[in-house]
């Protein structure tokens, strides 16, 4: 069970972390209408807080393998 565990939460971590990454780099919304371009950012609280849940399922995942 504890093996199991441990491996979902590194998936999981290296998941969130992946998309956080992901979301944080590429933009929300681009127009580009001739020699009109427009690209609208939003806030990247979501992108920091599911790369920070990412790292903490991470460090979950190897506190395991240090514990057993």
């Amino acid at each position: 069970m504890n093996n199991v565990l441990k491996f979902v939460l590194l998936i999981i971590g290296i998941g969130l972390v992946g998309y956080g990454i992901y979301t944080l780099v590429t933009p929300e919304f681009s127009i580009d209408a001739g020699p009109l371009q427009v690209e609208a950012q939003g806030d990247n609280t979501q992108s920091y807080a599911m790369i920070v849940f990412g790292i903490l399922s991470l460090v979950g995942g190897l506190a395991f393998n240090r514990r057993n």
